[in-house]
């Protein structure tokens, strides 16, 4: 409806016809409904016993998760507040790389919270101060809380990939796919100072149905899905000299158009051996320099190919720049331009150069580099769902692994640090006079709701279970939390079920931020299609 003010001399249209508009509590509700909306969608995919859910897409493809922003991602919300609690999974995903389905669903409970105090008239500006003042607390017990690790201490670092997958498709395999993820990012990472960095984009991460998960390996080295371009060229080279070059080993054409004017058939020979003559010189460049594998990012000639091949040269043709520079990363060598400026110093090395079939494609490993700062992580399973899976889950596992290098600093998992937080959060709240003490307290019951979720999606009693949980933390066992693989309370840190602290922090961060925004909004105004309006409305119900 439009929206009509009465002035002196009649009503005054404010907005265009088509324009919808929501005041006050009805725009509040209408928002955290639809927030709760998105929170209960991925609530039953939380923790160990969490379940998955199966997308499929406009063209009938499927994808099959439980990975929070994965399945909000797909789902293609259209709700404008909705989206904003889409977009905490986006973020966490973003930062952390884990607890995107944690985010979400304790965004979704502070706002259930705070709904329950709009109804008692308490004002969302008051609400807003008591859920900063938490979040600030919250973070400062988690401080207190963590416990520091060596960022280089492998043991620390498999037992953060290993919990990371527990959640996941691949928990059986957990234990030797998380000696793999800890080894790629100790490969890649870097020390500046007494501060280790990492940079995941020097993994790479090639897939491939078949074998079963087992079968995934790290090759320290890169794998290429190319194949060797001309059948007379060796397909296994050890102790390989790799060059890298970025231009074409072709004779190039001229900048504008131009024609050569032949009067005796001799002339054309010679034009055609001058230029075999140019594509030789090429190929003895490399043969001279000790080149026996060729790694080109542009084309390669027909008789270039057959020259190399007579030099016994591997060569592999159009890999993408990307792959160009995480070979020289790996291989130490440098990426020429020109051919003319390539000297034996430039040429990378690996132990072993060779053409491998992987399911019906032949792709080319560069295997055995010394000290590989980029590697690759080939991904093998029953079927392509699986496999996408497979990779969702180890992205989130070399991210957690990257945020303890990065920050090492960790606290146990199974909802223990949310439960003793918001233990610690009820004691504090009484220290405030006025109704904020209302907002924190609601905020402590909202951090409960990861461990009630884990334990109701395990198929514990939630009564019970959160009861046992509170009496072992007040006894002084801080690190309690639930096992939902065993399906009991335990010690999370004595079954080593740890987690980064830069992890549960984002989760705090982004939660509390979304929440307060969608509270802040008393006014939704929204223009529909028609000359001058934006695209569709969305869905305000």
């Amino acid at each position: 409806m439009a929206s009509i003010q009465q002035g002196p001399n009649g009503p005054v249209l404010v907005l265009k016809e088509s324009a919808l508009q929501q005041k006050g509590k009805d725009a509040q509700q209408n928002n955290i409904a639809a927030a709760k909306l998105v929170a209960e969608l991925v609530k039953s995919s939380l923790g160990p016993r969490g379940l998955d859910k199966m997308l499929v897409d406009s063209l009938g493809d499927v994808t099959i998760t439980n990975d929070g922003a994965t399945i909000l991602k797909e789902i293609d919300v259209q709700h404008p507040a909705a989206k904003m609690i889409v977009e905490i999974s986006k973020t966490v995903d973003n930062e952390v790389g884990d607890g995107t389905t944690s985010s979400v669903v304790f965004g979704g409970a502070l706002l259930a919270r705070a709904e329950d105090l709009l109804k008692k008239d308490v004002h969302s500006s008051t609400i807003i101060e008591g859920f900063q003042a938490a979040s600030e607390k919250v973070l400062e017990i988690y401080s207190q809380l963590s416990k520091k690790v060596e960022p280089d201490d492998k043991a620390s670092l498999l037992k953060i990939a290993s919990t990371s997958m527990q959640s996941k498709l691949i928990s059986e395999d957990s234990s030797s796919l998380s000696k793999i993820v800890v080894d790629a990012i100790l490969s890649i990472a870097t020390k500046k100072g007494d501060e280790y960095f990492v940079d995941l984009e020097n993994i790479k991460v090639e897939k491939k149905p078949g074998g079963s998960i087992e079968d995934t390996q790290i090759i320290k080295g890169i794998v290429l899905d190319k194949e060797i371009v001309h059948s007379g060229m060796p397909t296994r080279i050890d102790k390989a000299s790799i060059a890298l070059i970025n231009s074409a080993l072709e004779i190039e054409k001229t900048e504008m158009s131009a024609e050569i004017r032949i009067t005796d058939p001799t002339q054309m020979q010679m034009f055609l051996e001058e230029e075999n003559r140019m594509l030789k010189t090429m190929v003895d460049k490399l043969h001279d320099v000790g080149a026996n594998v060729l790694i080109c990012q542009k084309g390669i000639d027909d008789i270039a190919q057959h020259y190399l091949a007579k030099h016994g040269i591997m060569a592999i043709r159009r890999v993408k720049e990307s792959d160009m520079i995480k070979l020289s990363k790996a291989t130490d060598g440098r990426v020429i331009s020109n051919l003319d400026d390539l000297t034996e110093k430039d040429l990378g090395s690996a132990d072993l150069a060779h053409q491998k079939k992987v399911e019906s494609d032949k792709w080319v490993f560069i295997e055995g580099c010394k000290h590989p700062q980029s590697v690759t992580l080939l991904i093998r399973g029953g079927t392509q769902r699986v496999i996408d899976e497979v990779d969702r889950s180890i992205h989130d596992s070399l991210m957690v692994v990257k945020d303890v290098i990065e920050k090492p600093e960790i606290v146990a998992g199974g909802g223990a640090p949310e439960s003793f937080a918001a233990a610690q959060l009820k004691d504090w709240a009484d220290n405030f006079d006025g109704r904020e003490q209302l907002a924190i307290k609601k905020y402590a019951e909202a951090l409960e709701i990861i461990p009630l979720t884990i334990a109701e999606n395990a198929g514990m009693d939630p009564i019970d279970t959160m009861a046992t949980l509170r009496s072992k933390q007040n006894q002084g066992q801080k690190w309690t939390g639930i096992d939902a693989k065993n399906t009991k309370i335990a010690d999370m840190m004595a079954i080593n079920v740890v987690e980064p602290i830069a992890v549960k922090e984002q989760i705090i961060k982004s939660a509390t931020e979304a929440a307060c925004m969608i509270l802040r909004i008393d006014d939704v105004i929204a223009i529909s299609g028609g000359p001058g309006g934006g695209g569709g409305m969305p869905p305000m119900g």
